[in-house]
């Protein structure tokens, strides 16, 4: 029989390989880890970098916008004053979102999520995820307790600095680890859960009068931040198999990628479009309920935004570059398939 190389079902163009007909393995026979001499991308690593320390910056803007201005300050207080409209009834709904947070739901999460990465081969992963929940989540005591304060510019009473949510960053980091860990296939389905998730848990604050906007909208970027710079120190044991799309995020990604996009969108121009109204209006009793709504959709918005941004950027760090035939000899321990 004729030699074949092991290389012959692989595109050389840069992007994820592509098997070619009828010489891909079988379904069950795909590969569970990286194909051998597959290197992680630098362009992707690179951009999950710049995204994250954009993220941290962002953190900083709303803390500088919402709570160290007065108008701000008045806008971020009046949707949390305007939280009380429709309590009663929405607190079915929150209050057992907010119950499940705990020590032990963060050590659940967590260990699912090092669980899966330990089930797939990944030792890397695991320690990625282990490092993004941990990391979040002492970011946010840290910048809620020692860097950022909150002074009473707009008078009456006032609660101390709250920014970033504790709650809102357990449930977004928790769900951002799953998502990484997850097998390529599953994470556009993990991303639009975790994303409802989050968004369940930083509106519920709002009903519940635990926190602002500005708080939950602060505790989403924070793990962002932290997502993408996990993602930017992806090892190999963090590489998918070479998956059988072209591109390295994949057509169901980007299409789960542009619908959360589309929803940050039009949550984010609701929020605009609710900020404009309370901050010109000379009504005494409407703004708070307006605010409120506003308030609410940020927080919808970040959320949405957050989760599209993990979901693209896993898929692109995860995504495999394998040597060009020609460029390099076979991997070590493989042999010619006769």
């Amino acid at each position: 029989m004729a030699y074949r190389s092991p290389y012959d079902h692989l595109q050389p163009e840069r992007r994820c390989p592509v098997s070619a007909a009828g010489s891909g393995p079988a379904p069950s026979a795909r590969p569970v880890v990286a194909p051998s001499g597959a290197v992680v991308r630098l362009a992707p690593r690179v951009v999950a970098g710049a995204v994250g320390l954009m993220s941290l910056v962002l953190v900083w803007v709303t803390w500088r916008l919402l709570v160290d201005t007065y108008a701000g300050q008045r806008l971020d207080q009046m949707a949390f004053d305007g939280a009380t409209y429709g309590q009663g009834r929405l607190w079915s709904f929150a209050e057992p979102v907010l119950d499940v947070v705990s020590v032990t739901f963060v050590v659940a999460g967590l260990g699912a999520a090092m669980v899966v990465a330990l089930i797939r081969r990944r030792w890397g992963l695991a320690v990625q995820v282990a490092v993004l929940v941990g990391g979040a989540n002492v970011t946010t005591q840290l910048l809620k307790h020692q860097v950022f304060h909150r002074d009473n510019l707009i008078g009456g009473f006032t609660y101390e600095n709250a920014l970033p949510s504790g709650h809102t960053t357990v449930a977004a980091s928790v769900a951002v680890a799953l998502l990484i860990a997850v097998p390529r296939g599953a994470r556009p389905l993990v991303a639009l859960l975790g994303a409802a998730y989050t968004v369940a848990m930083g509106v519920s604050t709002l009903v519940a009068q635990w926190h602002r906007p500005s708080d939950a909208i602060a505790a989403a970027l924070v793990v962002l931040a932290w997502g993408c710079v996990v993602l930017a120190f992806t090892p190999r044991s963090g590489l998918d198999p070479a998956p059988e799309h072209r591109g390295v995020v994949g057509p169901a990604s980007w299409a789960t990628g542009c619908l959360l996009w589309l929803g940050a969108a039009v949550a984010g121009a609701v929020a605009w479009w609710g900020a404009e109204q309370v901050l010109v209006s000379t009504d005494a009793a409407r703004p708070t309920v307006t605010a409120y709504f506003a308030g609410a959709s940020a927080v919808v918005a970040t959320a949405l935004l957050t989760f599209g941004v993990m979901l693209v950027l896993r898929q692109a760090t995860a995504c495999p570059r394998v040597p060009v035939p020609g460029t390099v000899g076979p991997p070590s321990g493989v042999a010619p398939r006769a």
